[in-house]
């Protein structure tokens, strides 16, 4: 089993920038694959961000050259620094685990752990 608890979240600004974490419980932290989501109000969960265990790393195309995932396996935490952020993305951001740790999944039917999410709200 694996727990995962996101922080970092909040109120900001459009153009600003947030750094959210999540914890993850667990001494296999290292061995995952640990991907981003966001769920907006009215629309489906979508992937954000993807690090594998090696350290291989996928964005969504809107993510890409503004958002930077990162993983620290001695802290057992896995980060998302967001730059530049748009009321559009104003969600609820949640981390996940793939113990299949060798692929950088997109797919949330492939995650097998979710936390409970943080909320990000990007004001105009």
């Amino acid at each position: 089993q694996v727990q995962l608890v996101e922080s970092g979240g909040g109120l900001v600004q459009a153009g600003g920038s947030l750094r959210l974490s999540c914890a993850a419980s667990g001494r296999t932290f290292s061995s995952y694959t640990m991907g981003w989501f966001r769920q907006a109000p009215g629309k489906e969960r979508e992937f954000v961000a993807v690090i594998s265990r090696g350290g291989s790393t996928n964005y969504a195309d809107s993510a890409k050259g503004r958002f930077t995932i990162s993983r620290d396996n001695a802290k057992n935490t896995v980060y998302l620094q967001m730059n530049s952020l748009k009321p559009a993305e104003t969600a609820v951001y949640s981390c996940a685990a793939d113990a299949a740790g060798w692929r950088l999944s997109i797919d949330i039917r492939l995650y097998d752990y979710w936390g409970q999410g943080t909320q990000v709200t990007v004001s105009s």
